[in-house]
């Protein structure tokens, strides 16, 4: 053990006698843990970080930034506007299938993945 993790052994120790930890949230209950068997396994320590920071993936802002557009679209009558908000989506549409397309090819893991965000959002018929 090093010198670092000794002390930081020795502070938590402390900390706890002096009962710190006594007022946590969730103290008593069990963990809630993500699960994350629907990620591929090589992209699941970049998910955790990203999540933790409160970022989404690629793929995930850009299916938010999709459906959004779609809404928008709906509720949008005036034709300049849904011109210029068509224009936006089809670049969202292609860069995600791009994206898509060259995870696909680097695992088969990822296809499995793709579909569940597909079926998700509803494009049942993109795969």
């Amino acid at each position: 053990m090093d010198i670092l993790t000794k002390i930081a052994e020795e502070k938590i120790r402390e900390a706890m006698q002096k009962g710190e930890f006594d007022n946590l949230p969730g103290k008593g209950k069990p963990l809630k843990l993500d699960d994350l068997a629907h990620v591929p396994e090589e992209l699941r320590a970049g998910y955790i970080v990203l999540k933790n920071a409160g970022v989404l993936p690629e793929e995930m802002q850009l299916k938010k930034e999709i459906v959004t557009l779609q809404q928008l679209l709906n509720y949008c009558y005036a034709e300049e506007e849904q011109l210029t908000i068509k224009k936006k989506l089809s670049e969202k549409i292609l860069r995600f299938n791009i994206l898509m397309e060259r995870r696909k090819r680097t695992s088969a893991s990822l296809r499995m993945y793709r579909e569940k965000i597909y079926r998700k959002f509803g494009y049942r018929d993109l795969f």
